[in-house]
């Protein structure tokens, strides 16, 4: 099953759930909020993704860190301050089974699609 990792009032986020539930593609939601998100989880989003595929800096949150937070970003460092501001992770987070996407345009789309094609 297809999970799908970001927060409920995420423009995004509704636009992937609408689409998933159209496609009739089976899939649970993880609001980060409200059901939370632990390090095993986001180390493992690095490792497969890598840091700065996840680490959004265009959003409110980004904005508002403090210049010393922002100047000093490696993957230690952007892997904390995802940990405890979890708004600041590109969303959302799809999790395929076998691979994780990022973003819900055409190419994740697909992505899902064909997951969706091989588990039926």
């Amino acid at each position: 099953m297809i999970t799908i990792y970001g927060i409920k009032n995420c423009d995004t986020c509704r636009k992937a759930l609408k689409w998933l539930a159209a496609e009739h593609v089976e899939h649970r939601f993880h609001d980060f909020r409200a059901d939370g998100l632990d390090s095993g989880t986001l180390s493992t989003w690095i490792k497969a993704l890598g840091w700065e595929q996840l680490l959004n800096r265009r959003g409110t949150t980004w904005r508002n860190l403090p210049a010393e937070d922002k100047d000093a970003v490696d993957e230690a460092a952007a892997a904390k301050l995802m940990e405890s501001n979890p708004t600041l992770i590109k969303r959302p987070v799809i999790d395929l089974g076998d691979a994780f996407v990022v973003g819900f345009k055409n190419p994740e789309q697909e992505a899902i699609r064909a997951q969706a094609e091989a588990g039926q």
